[in-house]
């Protein structure tokens, strides 16, 4: 597998000047619903950023006098799990599950998805292409919902509507598997390897073969996305709050929003659930794609783009967690099929009982609600009992911290993937997270934004280290969101 820019590589490892923004998630424009103005309303043109995009670099630019900055796409920039049209013609077989979620994370296919989000954001391509012209450095670190950066012609495209051809900016421009030191002070990563929901179990091999084709793997919280929240177009996928609920949230938000448009939702929670939860079970089985011929000249490749050593790649390797598939339990419980599982078998065994019973002695149906009113509080308890872990995983680790700066020194750890900027330090490690950009709003309306347009900013400080500043840009100017607090 031959990965774009693995020939000749520049030399990055020396930084002046480095910005960090992540969780753009540029995705294609949805059309406005003729019926449900509501559907998918985070994703219409209304709320592109482009423009401010635009405005964010030049402003950038200008900070720095002529001199040169290194801009780190950490991960999460392009969302191909939201991308759910065909090609009119297309040149390969797709599906019916294909044709309700979205094209595969085949080669060929993610091409199609990449060339159609470079499309409807051609105002952010132009302006990236002119703050490379202008002699600066942009680095993408892959993340968990552009995992398919990981094909060589994906890269491709990408690298030819950026340069539009020029030989001079393609070599200003990186892809990254999963971390990058910046200037030996700094450790950039996305932060999905981490989370046991959305790692990629291993992206120096990414791939698997299913039949006769190579997919890249996606992780359960890749497929939720995929095959849940595209089906469910009133939930926003960019706040957690949006979509993770109790039941009776659950119920309020259904009535408001989607009995009209989608009254058999239930239906399609449960099928879709079931699909996840086989598709991801069946995934972890698989192994990876691996070529034990070219493994080493592979992560010696990783190791160059990162700025550092083969024994890094190898180290940093062996901090991932476990996947979540690896205990099904737990995908059951955040898809809430263990309830709606133990709700069925209790159904079925009342009914079967009743059944036999009503083979000796004749008894009225409504007999069968006495042991299925007894059941419900149990039920009931078990259900408030158990609470989505997703947010448990919002929060930096030290030991991961601590761990991750020593093996590839440096006391600054920038991440990403959760959507919630921070700047504290955390045992000796400063810890940053740069937020996000997305249209995450807290009502469907999409009134109600998160603060975002955050970057992480690393600049000179005299003649000591270089100094990180969490800024948010606001109004065509940058102010400081928040100061480093110490945990």
């Amino acid at each position: 597998m031959k990965f774009w820019g693995s020939k000749d590589i520049e030399d990055f490892s020396k930084a002046k000047y480095t910005a960090v923004i992540s969780d753009l998630h540029l995705c294609e424009a949805e059309a406005p619903h003729p019926k449900y103005p509501l559907w998918k309303k985070y994703k219409t043109r209304d709320y592109f950023f482009d423009g401010v995009f635009e405005d964010f670099l030049d402003k950038l630019d200008e900070r720095v006098d002529g001199e040169s900055i290194e801009l780190i796409l950490n991960g999460d920039i392009f969302d191909f799990d939201s991308v759910t049209a065909k090609p009119p013609a297309p040149p390969y077989r797709v599906s019916w599950v294909e044709t309700l979620t979205g094209l595969k994370p085949q080669e060929e296919k993610s091409v199609f998805k990449v060339k159609r989000i470079l499309n409807h954001h051609e105002q952010w391509v132009r302006s990236l292409r002119d703050f490379l012209k202008k002699g600066h450095r942009v680095i993408f670190v892959i993340g968990n919902h552009d995992l398919e950066l990981h094909w060589p012609r994906v890269q491709e495209a990408i690298v030819e509507a950026l340069t539009e051809e020029e030989e001079d900016l393609q070599s200003q421009i990186r892809f990254n598997e999963w971390f990058y030191i910046s200037n030996s002070d700094t450790l950039i990563e996305h932060g999905n390897q981490y989370d046991p929901y959305c790692l990629a179990e291993d992206p120096v091999n990414p791939l698997i073969q299913r039949f006769n084709r190579l997919e890249v793997r996606v992780p359960f919280g890749n497929l939720a996305t995929r095959y849940l929240i595209n089906r469910m177009g009133f939930f926003n996928p960019h706040v957690d709050s949006n979509f993770i609920m109790s039941a009776w949230e659950y119920v309020k938000f259904f009535f408001r929003y989607m009995f009209r448009a989608q009254p058999q939702l239930l239906l399609t929670w449960l099928f879709w659930s079931i699909v996840i939860l086989v598709q991801s079970f069946f995934d972890r089985l698989l192994p990876s794609v691996k070529n034990p011929l070219t493994i080493e000249d592979r992560i010696e490749n990783i190791a160059k783009k990162a700025n550092t050593k083969p024994r890094v790649v190898r180290e940093m390797r062996e901090l991932f967690v476990q996947p979540a598939t690896s205990h099904p339990i737990i995908i059951l419980r955040e898809l809430w099929l263990d309830r709606a599982f133990l709700l069925m078998l209790t159904l079925l065994a009342v009914f079967q009982i009743f059944l036999l019973i009503n083979n000796f002695y004749k008894v009225s149906l409504f007999w069968t609600f006495i042991p299925i009113l007894l059941f419900l509080p149990f039920f009931l308890f078990y259900s408030s009992s158990i609470s989505s872990e997703v947010h448990e995983y919002k929060e930096p680790k030290e030991k991961i911290l601590v761990t991750t700066g020593l093996i590839t020194g440096v006391r600054r750890v920038v991440y990403g993937h959760t959507h919630i900027p921070r700047h504290e330090l955390i045992g000796p490690v400063e810890h940053l997270n740069s937020g996000t950009w997305s249209p995450a709003f807290l009502d469907v309306e999409c009134k109600t934004q998160v603060d975002n347009k955050t970057l992480v900013w690393i600049e000179p400080e005299g003649r000591g280290p270089r100094k990180a500043s969490l800024l948010r840009f606001k109004e065509g100017a940058f102010e400081v969101l928040l100061k480093k607090r110490t945990v």
